[in-house]
């Protein structure tokens, strides 16, 4: 496994999280190709989103539903601040992972972060695992907890 992956993996099992990564055969890059390889509702897929504060140019982890698509005025207001499009190189040199393969735990900095209220009405969700092609399943309030996010209503 990647570096990146190994350290979701790490990061998963100090969480206490019991989860098996799994390498897809076909990218999971968007939620549709990843509910379509995870076998499961494109809602399950959690998106790791990653902005940049406008003012203070700290980077926020939006855990969004994959059938949702986030409200950035909401967000914004959540945060405190405007938000802007992070740069991919700067989320890799922060996150220590590429987009599209953005986890939401295992991140090489701490980075703020919300959870999309939508992923608590689901038994079970899907998440990025550091790389283009790997994901996790775990449960909303597990991967809530082990990313240290708040719930709030981003769509």
């Amino acid at each position: 496994m990647s570096k990146s992956v190994n350290r979701v993996k790490a990061a998963a099992e100090a969480a206490g999280l019991a989860t098996e990564i799994l390498r897809m055969p076909d990218s999971t890059r968007t939620a549709e190709e990843a509910a379509t390889a995870c076998g499961c509702e494109v809602g399950q897929i959690v998106k790791s989103l990653i902005f940049k504060g406008a003012e203070s140019g700290e980077l926020k982890l939006l855990l969004v539903s994959g059938s949702n698509q986030v409200d950035l005025g909401k967000a914004a207001a959540l945060a405190g601040e405007p938000l802007e499009r992070a740069d991919p190189k700067e989320v890799r040199e922060i996150t220590g992972f590429a987009i599209g393969g953005v986890a939401p735990i295992g991140h090489l900095l701490p980075v703020a972060s919300w959870m999309d209220e939508d992923l608590l009405g689901y038994g079970k969700i899907w998440a990025a695992a550091g790389a283009p092609n790997a994901v996790f399943e775990t449960e909303p309030d597990a991967l809530r907890d082990a990313a240290g996010a708040t719930v709030a209503k981003l769509s």
